[in-house]
């Protein structure tokens, strides 16, 4: 099949929050490896990479550049199901790959907690979930496929040209197209849902003995919810006998379901008077205490369409993340509270979770055992809106830097050059590996051109 490519002046890359679009010279939709060859030989310019186009300032956008949109790639490679391990292109979305997964009892070993995401996309985010002790994904990834500056097809692997590996792990593109990749896969099972409020002085302790210390454990995050943020609201989904009773048969969430009543809830929780009292005394300890069990693929199926709102052009809903080392978990709780109070956040929750150091990538935001704060908001689309967020939010990463963690980097572009060198000060290993292997800049987004390339 011929490469097709949409050529216009300003062609707008949007992504999911409506802020931060960015105008690219042209559009690439490869189906193959050999068509991301094609689109580099044909293209003098710089690069970037889309997937599914989730993140959310500008990663997957260059003003001026070519885009290779990587939604065209989405089959399934191979699937080895004895052994648990199967290869897709890279465009492929982690629903419709569950989707081959589901009918030999099989389960993704690590993901977002959303299926929309393409693997492509989430491996070069280094993304994680929910999952108990796998950490970043990139510890489930077994080999990728890249694509270099100069139209070289690479394998990949821990053994393999293990630094560009490494790279391309977390790497947002700056190193090649990753165009196929190779995961390790988990057993589908049955799990059952507790809740159990504590306090964030017994959080950690509550952590380590009932869900670390748990064997059965499977899924968990905390919710910390406005205005005092000071009591996590811990949910785990752990596994259960084979014979007991679905609440829920479904095997996957199904496709385009109408979550017409979510909406509604957020706009009740989020902007009527008293939403949040509401949700923190009833709606929570309602939705989370009630007996669930069900499948993983099911739970892990979820379209983040229940997310979103009825619309976003006057505000939006936006995500933040910060990783602190389990030490200062509770010192770096409070003081985010205190600036999200002081702020005035317009915020939903925090959800709590939590990874072991990062093994695999070249540029880890875990780089010790920490817990992951991630924040989700309400914020005006002005531009005087996006300016008072990048005030607090630079609070936030100074206050995560000051506790030896780290901020994620698929977000809102708020981070001073400076902010970025301190919490990833492996970015200048990362700079002499990009030197080596694309000396002339090709592969850049809006993210690096401000923090990785000049």
């Amino acid at each position: 099949m011929p490469l097709r490519a949409l050529s216009a002046p300003g062609i707008a890359v949007r992504n999911v929050t409506g802020l931060y679009t960015v105008e690219v010279a042209r559009i690439a939709t490869p189906s193959t490896t050999e068509d991301v060859v094609q689109a580099l030989a044909a293209w003098r310019g710089q690069v970037c990479i889309g997937g599914g186009r989730y993140s959310m300032g500008g990663q997957t956008g260059l003003v001026g550049g070519l885009q290779l949109d990587m939604r065209g790639m989405n089959r399934l490679l191979w699937l080895d199901a004895p052994a648990r391990k199967a290869r897709m292109q890279a465009g492929m979305r982690w629903r419709d790959l569950q989707e081959q997964l589901d009918p030999q009892g099989l389960a993704v070993k690590t993901m977002q907690s959303y299926a929309n995401f393409s693997i492509g996309g989430a491996v070069s985010v280094n993304a994680h979930g929910r999952y108990v002790s796998h950490g970043p994904m990139g510890h489930s990834v077994r080999a990728l496929q890249l694509v270099l500056a100069d139209g070289r097809v690479v394998e990949t692997s821990r053994n393999e040209h293990s630094e560009l590996f490494a790279a391309a792990i977390g790497g947002y593109g700056a190193v090649g197209v990753i165009t196929e990749v190779e995961l390790d896969l988990a057993t589908n099972v049955r799990i059952e849902r507790s809740y159990a409020p504590t306090t964030l002085e017994a959080y950690v302790d509550h952590f380590r003995q009932r869900v670390l210390g748990d064997p059965a454990a499977v899924l968990h995050n905390a919710d910390l919810l406005p205005p005092a943020f000071d009591r996590p609201h811990a949910v785990t989904w752990r596994r259960c006998s084979a014979d007991k009773p679905l609440t829920d048969t479904g095997r996957l969430v199904p496709r385009q379901q109408s979550y017409a009543k979510e909406r509604r809830m957020i706009w009740l929780l989020t902007e009527a008077p008293g939403g949040a009292a509401l949700r923190r005394s009833i709606v929570h300890p309602l939705l989370n205490g009630s007996p669930a069990v069900q499948w993983l693929n099911h739970e892990a199926s979820r379209d983040v369409a229940e997310l979103e709102p009825d619309s976003r052009t006057a505000s939006t809903y936006v995500l933040q993340e910060y990783f602190v080392p389990v030490r200062h978990f509770l010192g770096f709780a409070r003081a985010m509270a205190t600036e999200l109070q002081r702020a005035n956040v317009q915020a939903l929750n925090i959800s709590i979770r939590h990874s072991p150091a990062d093994r695999v990538s070249a540029l880890p935001w875990a780089r010790e055992e920490v817990f992951c704060f991630v924040l989700y908001y309400r914020q005006g689309t002005s531009a005087a809106a996006q300016a008072e967020v990048g005030v607090w939010t630079r609070t936030l990463i100074d206050l995560a830097v000051k506790h030896e963690g780290r901020y994620y980097l698929p977000y809102q572009l708020h981070a001073e050059p400076r902010q970025f060198d301190a919490a990833y000060p492996e970015a200048a290993a990362l700079r002499r590996l990009k030197a080596d292997v694309d000396p002339q800049g090709r592969f850049s987004n809006e993210m690096w051109r401000r923090y990785l390339i000049a």
